[in-house]
């Protein structure tokens, strides 16, 4: 099963940065898309962000 929202934990496994500094990365997605505090980011957005390959960040997502 694969899953489509992004957590912390998730960018520290693809980026190996601190937790905090993930969830600065969620803030920043979240204040680029117009997002409230209660949706979610995706894989995509992350991606598109970070300039990744999404088929590669999938391996990291547990």
């Amino acid at each position: 099963m694969n899953r489509l929202c992004i957590y912390p934990k998730d960018i520290q496994r693809i980026t190996g940065k601190s937790e905090r500094q993930c969830r600065n990365i969620l803030a920043q997605i979240k204040a680029i898309h117009n997002k409230q505090k209660h949706q979610v980011v995706t894989l995509n957005e992350l991606c598109s962000y970070l300039d990744l390959n999404p088929e590669e960040a999938k391996t990291f997502i547990v």
